[in-house]
């Protein structure tokens, strides 16, 4: 909420909980514009995904490393968003999960010309975005790599990390 009162750009809120469906209202009465809930913490997905676009939020599902992208055949012409989780979820510094790039493009020919956003976290960094870029995903999210050599006395080095992603 504090951060919703100066964000510029839309909240993407990226729920990494189980039932989620709780939780929803609170999210959005924060002031997320993107919810994403995991496809493996959702017991009624269709139900969840319902719920979100319901308070007037975008709708995104998140799939872990081990989950294959036809889970999301009969969910996907209700998103806005999936993210593919490129990494195991718990902690950052990981490398990406090289499988993923796969998972990647096969997502990406399953959304064909739908206005679907592909979000990848995890692992992103200079060396694979433009990789990640041409296999499909339209949004990297990128914590280790961003947050690289800066500190509260030094954090021009933020910007320039976020930069440096960009021009990959």
């Amino acid at each position: 909420k504090a951060i919703s009162m100066h964000a510029k750009k839309p909240l993407d809120v990226h729920l990494l909980i189980v039932d989620p469906d709780r939780y929803l209202a609170e999210f959005q009465e924060a002031g997320a514009a993107v919810i994403t809930v995991h496809h493996e913490a959702c017991t009624h997905l269709h139900r969840t995904v319902q719920a979100i676009k319901a308070l007037g939020c975008k709708a995104g599902v998140a799939i872990n490393p081990h989950t294959p992208v036809s889970v999301l055949e009969d969910i996907l012409a209700d998103l806005d968003l999936v993210l593919v989780m490129s990494v195991n979820p718990g902690f950052g510094g990981q490398k990406l999960i090289p499988s993923q790039m796969g998972k990647i493009a096969a997502l990406r020919a399953m959304i064909g010309e739908r206005p679907i956003h592909i979000e990848i976290d995890g692992g992103v960094t200079l060396d694979n975005a433009r990789a990640l870029v041409a296999a499909g995903a339209d949004a990297l999210v990128a914590g280790s790599s961003v947050f690289k050599g800066g500190s509260a006395d030094n954090p021009a080095a933020y910007g320039a990390n976020i930069r440096a992603l960009r021009q990959a």
